[in-house]
């Protein structure tokens, strides 16, 4: 679960450019998305995108149960329901899916039509009831914690089980506060749902980053999910036996990434 703090500024010339009910937008339409895509960076180092993918895929930003030093993931198919009656959100985020569904090699995710079809849920909730649903959700005190904590403005949780393998991830969006709020965090919650749970000040091309706002799947959190997604790190290893598959992977994804984005040699 994490915490959002967006610019006042960038919500305000979001808004002001808002197509939203009328018309939906799509991510390059989005003045905010396209001009964090000219300026992303893509190209790293094998000691840059370690640092992200360790930082993030082990421990907890907001720790429950006690700090978790094991991979989390999904280990089978992933499938999202979207509840509420926001029909364009819910076209927006399939959109989302599927482009995180593109851009994984080795992850099957998409949308489902039933909630009992699903192991990720997203409620599509206005602003001013979103502290009313996480009160709900994980009850009156530990909303008053998360609050404290996190002040969230969008939020993400996961189960496990024993095996350290993700079984049911909840995601709280609102949909009210504008395109680039929406688009950014539907991605960061989602992935998050899939596992980086933890978000760290001290990489700053991560999208788990409080203060980074990217509205798009950006090439270093492509190669995160991607590590954490390589057949050879499973539900479950501590760092040293993610240490010891993780040049072989590495040059895996590095290949899928070039590839599925035309990076250049």
């Amino acid at each position: 679960m994490r915490h959002v703090p967006f610019k006042s500024l960038i919500a305000a010339i979001t808004a002001a450019a808002l197509l939203w009910p009328c018309q939906i937008a799509a991510f390059s339409d989005i003045p905010a998305v396209a001009a964090r895509q000219r300026a992303e960076k893509r190209s790293f180092t094998d000691a840059e995108i370690i640092e992200g993918f360790m930082k993030t895929s082990f421990g907890a930003e907001f720790q429950l149960a006690g700090r978790v030093d094991r991979i989390r993931r999904y280990d089978g198919p992933v499938r999202v329901f979207a509840g509420g009656n926001h029909a364009d959100r819910k076209t927006q985020l399939a959109r989302v899916v599927a482009d995180i569904g593109r851009r994984i090699q080795h992850i099957d995710i998409a949308m489902a039509e039933k909630a009992e079809d699903a192991n990720i849920t997203v409620q599509l909730v206005r602003d001013r009831d979103l502290y009313r649903t996480i009160a709900k959700d994980y009850g009156s005190e530990r909303a008053k914690e998360i609050k404290t904590s996190l002040d969230p403005q969008c939020l993400s949780s996961f189960r496990k089980n024993e095996q350290f393998e993700i079984t049911h991830s909840d995601v709280i969006l609102t949909v009210d506060d504008g395109d680039f709020v929406f688009f950014d965090c539907a991605y960061e919650e989602l992935l998050q749902a899939l596992g980086p749970i933890n978000d760290t000040s001290s990489v700053p091309w991560t999208m788990f980053n409080d203060k980074v706002s990217m509205g798009f799947f950006d090439v270093y959190d492509q190669y995160i999910l991607n590590l954490l997604y390589d057949p050879r790190i499973r539900p479950g290893m501590a760092v040293e036996d993610v240490k010891a598959v993780l040049p072989a992977a590495l040059a895996d994804v590095r290949a899928w990434v070039k590839k599925i984005n035309k990076l250049p040699d």
